[in-house]
């Protein structure tokens, strides 16, 4: 399998001022020590609690926000940190759509002319062939040309992100970070939306980073899953694995949360206490020990190392021994 994206020690720190007359300096630990190869040809998603850092690493990857440190290699060169002139040429090929495409389409701007805006800008096609290739991006996504005359406005919110999704494609990209582009969606849209992507990720060989919080849908779509707690990854593994033995108690305890259409299945609920520690402040060791079933002195003190629990499953946990085997059970 060959590596499109290698991502090595990414971190995403802001500075920022408290107190009343921002007397106190402080710093946001958003995205800390985050590392993993992105697969050509893969759907690679992260899932977490608000506030995780989701988002935060998708934008990193795609140099919006510059890194605090890390390096994030394509195509042979490190485009971590790279200035807007330098990032240019790579623009083509990393996209992104947002949550709110609303929000990011120009409301003075048909659908046509916003779709043929980065056509434009990165001369991918003659003058005379723009209004061609704008049609072909909309029946791309399921819409008919008529739509290139009409305003953001006028369309509902999943055809609206139809359009953000044809404005990702403009470019021709090899990969795309889905930024919870379905969650403001209605579930019957959403699943009309899921469908599109898999169905363009087939037809043009696409490689996804699809951010989202709700685990049934990641089940759907995904190849491999990380779950992040507190701007760190605690658990990767292909998706089928994760999904049928979680070995991190923090993924065992956001599977448990998942609903279950029949109410009368067994269940084995493992309800998180308290909320997230604040990234002013992360725990010292695990960040997840405040909250875990399993924690020991261990855990307080010493970040647990990232290891290959099984092939191609990794977890970052003092408890984890393998599959179904932790080193010490029930509470301290």
């Amino acid at each position: 399998m060959t590596a499109l994206l290698e991502i090595r020690g990414l971190a995403k720190r802001y500075d920022i001022r408290l107190g009343a007359f921002g007397e106190k300096q402080a710093v946001v630990r958003a995205l800390d020590d985050f590392s993993v190869d992105v697969v050509e040809g893969e759907t690679l998603s992260l899932v977490g609690e608000s506030g995780c850092g989701k988002s935060t690493t998708g934008f990193a990857i795609l140099n919006l926000q510059r890194p605090s440190a890390g390096s994030v290699r394509y195509k042979g060169q490190d485009i971590a940190g790279l200035d807007e002139d330098a990032m240019r040429p790579f623009r083509r090929d990393l996209q992104i759509v947002f949550q709110d495409p609303y929000s990011t389409l120009n409301p003075r701007m048909t659908i046509g002319e916003a779709l043929a805006e980065p056509i434009r800008f990165h001369g991918l096609a003659p003058k005379g062939e723009v209004p061609a290739r704008v049609a072909r991006l909309l029946e791309d996504v399921g819409m008919t040309p008529r739509f290139a005359n009409r305003y953001p406005h006028e369309l509902s919110g999943g055809q609206r992100q139809r359009v953000a999704i044809a404005r990702a494609l403009a470019c021709q990209p090899r990969f795309i970070v889905c930024d919870e582009a379905i969650s403001a969606l209605d579930v019957s849209v959403q699943a009309q939306i899921l469908n599109l992507l898999l169905d363009l990720q087939e037809k043009y060989g696409l490689t996804y980073l699809f951010i989202a919080h709700d685990l049934a849908v990641v089940r759907h779509i995904s190849d491999r899953v990380g779950v992040m707690y507190l701007g760190r990854l605690a658990e990767l593994a292909p998706s089928q694995a994760l999904f049928a033995e979680p070995l991190h108690p923090y993924t065992r305890a956001l599977l448990s949360a998942v609903p279950e259409p029949n109410p009368r299945a067994p269940r084995n609920r493992q309800r998180l206490v308290g909320e997230v520690p604040s990234p002013l402040n992360p725990p010292t060791g695990c960040r997840f020990h405040p909250r875990c079933p399993l924690a020991r002195d261990i855990c307080k003190t010493t970040v647990p190392d990232w290891r290959e629990v099984v092939p191609s499953h990794h977890v970052a946990c003092h408890a984890v021994t393998g599959p179904g085997r932790t080193n010490w059970e029930g509470p301290a």
